[in-house]
């Protein structure tokens, strides 16, 4: 799959974003908007604490039509109650009003520190005359819906064997393990796809892809991922737009993880070999997830019966120690589960790179996974000790 060197929005979506008033300077309100209704799919959050968007979104997205997604950052109207609800509500009423539709077509999306009250009156004065900056360019609104990423993260494709194009457009750097998709990632397209094809292939995507990514193991109570088709392009083969879904959630996936809160390295973690899909998912993740493993990539530190460790705390999967092989970026260091007489300076050389992949082949089956994160680094420490007081 071949991503655009620069990223476009599909036919027929625009964005816009602004600062209403939440961060100092910085975008903190964005706007993407279809020309016409949209086919649309929804997965969030599995947190027992949704925010106000989660619950009032998962009512939008019952309807299977969507004309805008509104979203704020700086605030996730998380924790407020039935009053956090009604702001909610208030602000794809905004959106809706100032781009000609209903509300309920207008799905919303709050992202910041939990337990704050939304500033709606802000939001409702910022979203006035917004209809007017919405441009084609993808890369304001992926603006608007940062927090503590670095950078923004769009992504865009062609679907093979069609004109239709695919655009993401995400955010997320920490408290991040979705268990449904990313903390915010949308997803446009012109192609015309029937809103449950749209939805099984959204969660099929999903998966394998957002669901197998992890920062910090933290469940967001904010996590969406949506996708409007709004046709324009025509019909498209599905299988051709099933793929290049995937691709693009997995390549998102990846950004991410690269941009990790103060990551200097992306971790790739691939098991094969397992008895089944559970057990190969749950000892991927446990591998990314662990403190020492991090640490040890962080640091180049060929300390390889930490990966060891990783996996046999894993108590109720089918683990076979004499069978158990690991790799660190294509070096063999276990063996059998033992440790193989490496060099350690070749190992240490390859834990610097920018990317560092462990693989663990189990023995015992014939299941895979990947997991994707990153190191853990006193940056994540230093940008979570006063998140809320920054």
């Amino acid at each position: 799959m071949t991503f655009h060197t620069t990223p476009r929005l599909p036919r027929g979506f625009t964005c816009a974003s602004r600062n209403c008033g939440l961060k100092p300077t910085a975008s903190d309100l964005a706007l993407f908007v279809s020309e016409v209704d949209a086919t649309a799919a929804a997965v969030f959050t599995r947190n027992h604490f949704p925010g106000a968007p989660i619950i009032l979104g998962r009512e939008t997205i019952r309807g299977g039509t969507l004309r805008a997604i509104v979203a704020n950052s700086k605030c996730s109207n998380v924790a407020t109650g039935d009053e956090g609800v009604r702001n909610a509500r208030r602000m794809a009423a905004a959106a809706a009003a100032e781009i000609g539709t209903t509300a309920d077509r207008v799905l919303v999306s709050s992202t910041g520190v939990i337990g704050v009250p939304l500033p709606i009156e802000k939001i409702e004065r910022g979203l006035v005359g917004m209809r007017g900056d919405l441009g084609t360019d993808p890369m304001p609104g992926a603006e608007g819906i940062m927090t503590t990423d670095t950078h923004p993260k769009v992504l865009s494709m062609t679907v093979p064997g069609s004109d239709a194009t695919i655009t993401w457009i995400a955010k997320g750097a920490g408290m991040i393990e979705p268990n449904m998709a990313t903390m915010l990632a949308y997803i446009f397209t012109d192609a015309r796809v029937e809103r449950e094809e749209l939805d099984r292939m959204l969660r099929a995507a999903v998966r394998d892809t957002f669901n197998m990514l992890s920062i910090d193991t933290d469940t967001s109570t904010s996590d969406t991922c949506a996708v409007l088709a709004n046709g324009l392009a025509g019909p498209v083969d599905a299988t051709a737009f099933g793929e290049a879904l995937t691709a693009g959630c997995l390549a998102m996936a990846e950004v991410i993880a690269r941009d990790g809160e103060g990551a200097t390295r992306m971790l790739r973690v691939k098991v094969r070999g397992a008895k089944d899909d559970h057990d190969a998912r749950y000892i991927a993740k446990a591998i990314n997830n662990s403190p020492l493993i991090k640490t040890m990539v962080h640091g180049a530190d060929p300390n390889v019966g930490r990966i060891l460790m990783a996996i046999g705390k894993c108590f109720d999967c089918t683990i076979a120690p004499d069978r158990t092989d690991a790799w660190v970026n294509g070096h063999q260091v276990v063996q059998g589960g033992r440790r193989l007489a490496f060099e350690d300076a070749v190992v240490r050389q390859a834990l610097t790179t920018d990317t560092v992949e462990l693989e663990v082949s189990l023995g015992v089956g014939a299941s895979s996974a990947t997991a994707f994160g990153c190191d853990l680094t006193k940056g994540y420490v230093d940008e979570n000790a006063a998140y809320y007081s920054s």
